[in-house]
């Protein structure tokens, strides 16, 4: 692999759950492809809520996306078509673990813009996965907010509905919601695992 004398760029696009961040990804994907921009991009198999082959957003917009299990899968899927790719996206990229960091670098020191999108935090508010290393490393980086869903304010975090304690709980509406500061409780909603717990209730056989 021959690097060119122009060094590429990482561009990380982060927040939390419904604030844009697939959209921005798929926007900034089409602009490469209308520039007449060689584009390729990936996503982890453990995110399969809308396509297989895509990558979406909550609004329903897509961009063709090859699924992978690791970050040495991408590698291999990726490295024999270097030479004629120019842009490379990844979504949700906090699923991957912290090898994507120094393939990132590779690809930079390789003249390739690179484009990840993913959350920064976990429902507990804590650093996810590869991201803030990734943040740190970045050319730009676009940190997204969304708006919560108990006062409207802009929204930072994550909240997790219910009481699952697990990392990954791969999910959207009826799982999760943007919260603010103020409104964000990183173990427990109590009221919106009550709520979960009467919808469980009322669906279930014989119960209509």
């Amino acid at each position: 692999m021959v690097s060119n004398n122009i060094p590429g760029v990482l561009e990380v696009i982060t927040g939390p759950m419904f604030s844009g961040k697939s959209e921005e990804l798929i926007r900034r994907l089409k602009r490469a492809r209308i520039a007449r921009q060689r584009v390729v991009c990936f996503k982890p198999d453990i995110d399969l809520r809308y396509h297989r082959t895509s990558i979406a957003s909550h609004s329903s917009q897509t961009h063709e996306a090859t699924t992978v299990s690791s970050v040495e899968r991408l590698r291999e899927l990726l490295y024999p078509q270097l030479d004629d790719i120019e842009v490379i996206g990844v979504d949700e990229v906090q699923f991957f673990d912290s090898a994507i960091i120094p393939l990132a670098v590779e690809l930079i020191a390789l003249g390739k813009r690179v484009l990840m999108a993913g959350l920064d935090t976990t429902f507990a508010g804590e650093p996810f996965g590869p991201v803030p290393n990734l943040m740190a490393i970045a050319d730009t980086v676009t940190k997204l907010s969304a708006v919560c869903m108990v006062c409207g304010a802009a929204a930072i975090h994550t909240q997790r509905l219910g009481q699952s304690q697990e990392l990954v709980v791969v999910g959207a509406a009826g799982l999760y919601e943007a919260r603010c500061r103020t409104h964000f409780r990183p173990f427990l909603d109590e009221h919106a695992s009550e709520q979960l717990e009467l919808v469980s209730v009322l669906e279930a056989p014989g119960t209509t």
